[in-house]
């Protein structure tokens, strides 16, 4: 059976922002109004981060536009949403979060068939060194890139 994606939501920052050492796929708790609103493309998660908290974890930040045709039934847009994931996934996460310096930031969302899903990332911070290296390097692959293209 070939699975349908579609991309919601993109966090680009955060792969300029922070190593990512692990990704994991959770589902979302939502209702029909957020996910109505997500089909149509209206998700953010820039600014979004992650905790676990008392074996549950919630995406914090998580801005979800209300659906226009919604009226009453819609959510507050940046509330608190509950990420769904197997206990041992939640154990080993909470355990690698108690390391000084890692984080657990949603890297991307998007629909797997009509499952809304949310890639997380364990992340550790860029030091500004490490975000110069990797901007130069970005820069060279693609001056090679097109030093390739013009000679062929």
């Amino acid at each position: 059976m070939a699975e349908n994606f579609k991309q919601i939501a993109n966090n680009k920052k955060a792969y300029h922002e922070y190593f990512i050492l692990e990704e994991y796929e959770a589902g979302i708790e939502l209702f029909g109004t957020e996910v109505k609103s997500m089909r149509l493309g209206q998700c953010s998660i820039k600014e979004a981060w992650i905790q676990i908290d008392k074996g549950e974890v919630f995406v914090n930040g998580m801005h979800i536009n209300p659906y226009e045709k919604g009226n009453i039934f819609n959510k507050d847009p940046l509330r608190v949403r509950r990420l769904l994931m197997h206990k041992s996934e939640i154990r080993k996460l909470s355990a690698k979060l108690q390391e000084r310096g890692l984080t657990l930031i949603p890297l991307s969302v998007y629909f797997k068939d009509s499952l809304v899903k949310v890639k997380v990332g364990l992340c550790k911070g860029k030091k500004l060194y490490d975000k110069r290296d990797a901007l130069a390097s970005k820069d060279q692959k693609r001056d090679m890139e097109r030093a390739m293209k013009e000679r062929y």
